[in-house]
């Protein structure tokens, strides 16, 4: 992973905000996005693979983050990943793709995200729910920048 001051930030604040939160699988979930940021090639994605789950998923905004010192070039892709409430999953993939740091930063969760080796037991929801990150997965991979 790149050590920077933004990523050290954002590895805190990731770190943090999911204190105590699992999961599907029962590990702490801070392993999740570490896992993501390990694979970046740059600072700014780094700390935007960091940071790609804490406003969906806890109590930061990105007003927050903002606040934070966070640039723009983290938090235009931290936008577009936070799947929004009423918009259907393929429009929010479809959104992602045409930035280069959020595209990056989502195939690497799909990825992650559809290894059910992580999981004790695999049930028929799991499955389907790979099925749809194949199918996001193969149109991030069309989409052409």
């Amino acid at each position: 992973m790149i050590y920077s001051p933004l990523t050290k930030k954002a590895l805190t604040i990731a770190y943090n905000a999911h204190n105590g939160q699992l999961d599907k699988a029962g590990l702490p979930y801070i392993a999740h996005p570490l896992h993501l940021a390990e694979q970046m090639p740059d600072e700014i994605s780094t700390a935007v693979a960091l940071l790609h789950d804490v406003v969906e998923d806890t109590c930061f905004s990105f007003a927050d983050l903002e606040q934070l010192g966070f640039p723009p070039s983290v938090l235009m892709p931290l936008q577009l990943l936070t799947h929004a409430p009423g918009v259907p999953y393929m429009d929010y993939i479809r959104n992602i793709a045409h930035d280069p740091v959020a595209r990056k930063v989502k195939l690497a969760d799909l990825k992650h995200n559809s290894d059910l080796s992580r999981l004790d037991v695999i049930t028929d929801q799991d499955r389907a729910r790979v099925e749809k990150y194949k199918r996001a997965i193969d149109l991030l991979s069309q989409i052409e920048i």
